[in-house]
């Protein structure tokens, strides 16, 4: 039973519970909403464009942060982690993978929008793909450094789940953080920066503003920014003073990611909208080309 098992250190029931609630929703939530993008994709030909596997790439991530969180939900309601110190390297591989690849492939929607909107230069089907490729492959070796020694997963405050051990702060943290935030964060965060930038000077000059330029660069402050921020602090002070049940928030902020990128890049994108609407009526949309333009 989970009663058999005492509360963790530092946590109410209530806040567990909380907790684990929360986990749960946005696994299914985001899962739900991504796993209709990929469906969508898979069945309405109209879909299947180059620009939109890039959103497919970020549908196929953040569906896998979902199931993520839904271990971690599960072990949050159990009140232990169950699957051992080699299951919780593998929950923190697999959580940074699939984070990774989430950004990796938002900023190459942004340099794909870019060039769409002020370039107006068509991706390529194999671009599009060796841009995928990239972007997995590329998340793929940022998380298995902690498992080869540079960097080191452990189990979260509620040790309910794992992640990057941010509570030693020692040389080997802090040179693994410092590259991985250059790599992963700070450059694709420039590289959407930028691209919306120019995409949002374009509609200026026509008047024709298709899309709200800075909704995707602010998604990614918003929901990854607490967690960078928590990790970033962790590397010149010891955050062990801040009480676990504060520190367990950026993370529950992150696991949003997959709900609101849902919104952002297939719900909110008119067309792709459409060709869900589609899936789940069967009624054509009109358009045949699918761009990639947001409302």
């Amino acid at each position: 039973m989970v009663t058999a098992h005492p509360l963790p250190e530092g946590f109410t029931e209530i806040e567990v519970f909380a907790i684990g609630t929360a986990l749960l929703v946005e696994a299914l939530l985001g899962f739900c909403l991504n796993g209709l993008t990929i469906i969508s994709f898979r069945k309405i030909k109209e879909l299947r464009t180059p620009s939109n596997l890039l959103v497919l790439s970020i549908a196929l991530a953040d569906c896998g942060i979902c199931i993520n969180a839904f271990i971690a939900a599960f072990s949050s309601f159990l009140r232990y982690w169950p699957y051992g110190s080699d299951g919780c390297q593998i929950h923190g591989f697999h959580g940074f993978l699939t984070a990774l690849a989430s950004i990796s492939s938002s900023a190459a929607v942004a340099w794909d929008r870019y060039h769409h909107y002020c370039t107006r230069s068509r991706l390529q089907w194999s671009t599009a793909a060796s841009m995928m490729v990239f972007a997995w492959l590329f998340a793929a070796f940022w998380s298995i450094m902690p498992l080869l020694g540079w960097g080191e997963y452990d189990y979260e405050p509620l040790r309910t789940c794992c992640t990057l051990d941010y509570s030693k702060g020692d040389r080997n943290y802090v040179t693994f953080l410092f590259a991985l935030s250059t790599f992963n964060f700070m450059i694709p965060g420039f590289i959407m920066l930028t691209a919306y930038q120019s995409i949002h000077q374009k509609f200026r000059k026509t008047g024709h503003f298709k899309f709200n330029t800075g909704l995707p660069l602010k998604t990614l402050v918003i929901c990854w920014g607490p967690y960078c921020l928590l990790c970033s602090y962790a590397a010149v002070e010891n955050v062990m003073f801040i009480p676990a049940k504060y520190r367990m928030i950026p993370a529950l902020i992150a696991k949003t990611v997959p709900t609101v990128d849902a919104f952002v890049y297939a719900l909110g994108n008119e067309n792709y909208r459409g060709g869900i609407w589609q899936f789940l009526t069967g009624q054509k949309i009109e358009k045949a080309e699918v761009d990639n333009k947001t409302k």
